[in-house]
């Protein structure tokens, strides 16, 4: 499960805070991630089953080794819906997309550039 705590920055790896300012991160296993303070409205938690749960520690892992996650499985199995709970309980934000055959490389290149721009996550259904 996720854990919070008000940590010194300096101990954060990764070099993201000044050295002497306190800040909130999440840990989950050996893997640490600051919080990123995004505020998403008062939504619904998914219910954490061992199945989220194994989810949620495969993407933090790859989270914690500056990688990304693509969650892969038959439709309705709540791929998206734990991707956009992590991202929550992460404090970042993040976007979901319904993708079609009318986008073409310009239009996946927009999103691309608007969602590192924001620092939020992409989110991308349907991507065949």
């Amino acid at each position: 499960q996720l854990r919070y705590y008000w940590e010194d920055a300096a101990s954060v790896p990764g070099g993201y805070f000044q050295a002497g300012t306190e800040t909130m991160v999440v840990r989950m296993m050996n893997a640490v991630r600051p919080y990123d303070f995004e505020y998403l409205g008062n939504s619904f938690r998914l219910v954490i089953t061992p199945l989220t749960d194994r989810c949620y520690r495969t993407l933090i892992g790859a989270i914690h080794l500056n990688l990304g996650g693509a969650p892969e499985g038959p439709a309705g199995t709540g791929k998206t819906e734990t991707t956009k709970d992590l991202a929550a309980q992460l404090g970042k934000a993040i976007y979901v997309f319904n993708c079609g055959p009318e986008m073409d490389y310009r239009t996946i290149g927009d999103i691309f550039k608007g969602i590192a721009t924001a620092g939020a996550w992409g989110c991308f259904d349907e991507f065949n």
